[in-house]
């Protein structure tokens, strides 16, 4: 029916242009009718444009539907009433299949925007090497790690060591691998994974990395607690009894002293005894004392976190420290950049640490002409709070500072080896970690990185 319809009119039309073609034929043939013969070529040359329009209007339509679709223009509407019911549904095709193409076309868009947001928010850090050596990074946390270095390209990232640029130039699929990435002079353990894809034909690296350091640590410091808690634990089984016992015998000794006679032959040896006793008991409740402090890294409380001015626990950690030392002792400043940086963090278990970390620095410069000590707060390029204490004393050998933050280790006489143990352990408990390492100046810097 409709292609009936649409012949009729096409025939229509060829009738009303042959007449008008005839009607023109015959009057040029006729002289004296030039007003007329111009009239029937002019009707004769709209009836054949009319033609041309009604024969193209369905191939304009469908170039048009073409390019809608080429360009993504979802807008178009195809309306073809005019030239038969078939034509209407070929209209509505074309607009139904833009239709469909604009729901699918957003159904992706929506897909890849989550799947977006999803590698945004993932917490390893993801960057992808392409096969021209270039470097993009995927995600927020392969922003965060690598701060505002500009990573574009593998060469770039020789800045964050060597090593860490050798691993990932030669990433094999499917194994991975411990590295170390350096970055403001402190070093990290990340682990590496790669895996192969092909993205349009081309074959790029996507590499993940883990930064392990904090799990590390913490694994670390667990398994000395464990030890720790062992040896207190046997160890105070064993010396509290000798202990009571030291103390109840010094106290027999005494009352047999005080009856017996000064001149008595056995007086000297109950003096020697007495002496012998009371060292015994002496030590043993030394030793207690000893054990006791160690108990502090197995019982450290979880931190109870507020935000906290880096200006204020300095200058209250700073005055703690000033009423140890000699009152003209013009040493210690400190520094925050910007004024108002706040840390998240305990103050109660932070500020023992930096008073700890300025008595060792102290000490450190007690023999120095122009000591100097600084603490200084800022944020590093990864947007992490630091806080930096730093002497200008002699140092610490290499050998010996792989060694400070290891419980019962110590090189100062009568120190437990318990400070820098429990400021690793504050540390851990913070979910940052602390770094020793060499001062401008020479000497020691205790770096605290949140």
């Amino acid at each position: 029916m409709a292609s009936r319809r649409f012949t009729v009119r096409l025939a229509g039309r060829l009738l009303l242009l042959s007449a008008a073609m005839l009607l023109g034929v015959w009057l040029i043939l006729r002289p004296g009718y030039h007003g007329m013969t111009a009239l029937a070529v002019g009707i004769f040359v709209l009836l054949a444009f009319e033609l041309w329009l009604f024969v193209n209007r369905s191939n304009r339509e469908l170039s048009r539907f073409l390019d809608a679709a080429a360009h993504a223009d979802y807008s178009q509407r195809f309306r073809l009433g005019g030239l038969g019911s078939g034509f209407d549904r070929l209209g509505e095709r074309f607009t139904a299949i833009l239709e469909r193409q604009r729901a699918e076309r957003e159904d992706h868009e929506t897909s890849n925007r989550r799947l977006r947001a999803l590698i945004e928010h993932i917490p390893v850090p993801l960057l992808s090497v392409h096969g021209d050596q270039t470097v993009t990074l995927q995600n927020n946390a392969a922003r965060r790690l690598f701060g505002p270095a500009k990573v574009t390209r593998l060469h770039d990232l020789l800045q964050f060591g060597a090593g860490f640029h050798e691993a990932v130039l030669e990433a094999v699929p499917g194994k991975r691998q411990l590295v170390t990435f350096a970055v403001e002079g402190i070093e990290y353990q990340l682990t590496l994974a790669t895996t192969e894809i092909v993205v349009s034909g081309q074959s790029e690296r996507l590499i993940s990395l883990q930064d392990i350091q904090t799990e590390l640590d913490q694994t670390q410091a667990e398994a000395w607690q464990d030890l720790v808690r062992v040896l207190t634990h046997e160890i105070m089984n064993s010396i509290t009894p000798v202990t009571s016992l030291a103390k109840t015998a010094s106290e027999v000794v005494d009352d047999i002293r005080a009856r017996t006679e000064a001149d008595s032959p056995v007086a000297d040896d109950l003096r020697d005894l007495h002496d012998a006793v009371t060292t015994v008991a002496r030590r043993s409740d030394s030793l207690m004392q000893f054990v006791e402090s160690y108990r502090q890294i197995t019982r450290l409380a979880p931190p109870e976190k507020k935000r906290v001015r880096l200006w204020d626990l300095f200058d209250s950690a700073g005055r703690l420290a000033a009423a140890e030392w000699p009152a003209d002792d013009g040493r210690l400043e400190w520094h925050v950049d910007p004024h108002g940086l706040d840390v998240y963090a305990d103050r109660d278990l932070l500020e023992p640490v930096l008073l700890n970390l300025l008595r060792n620095a102290w000490q450190a410069t007690a023999e120095h002409s122009s000591p100097e000590i600084r603490m200084q707060g800022r944020l590093n390029r990864r947007g992490h709070v630091v806080i930096e204490v730093s002497d200008n004393g002699p140092g610490v050998p290499d050998d010996i500072a792989r060694k400070v933050f290891v419980p019962f280790f110590t090189t100062r006489p009568g120190g437990s080896g318990v400070g820098l143990a429990l400021a690793r352990q504050v540390m851990i408990a913070h979910r940052g970690f602390i770094r020793l390492d060499e001062s401008a100046t020479g000497g020691a810097r205790f770096t605290l990185i949140f």
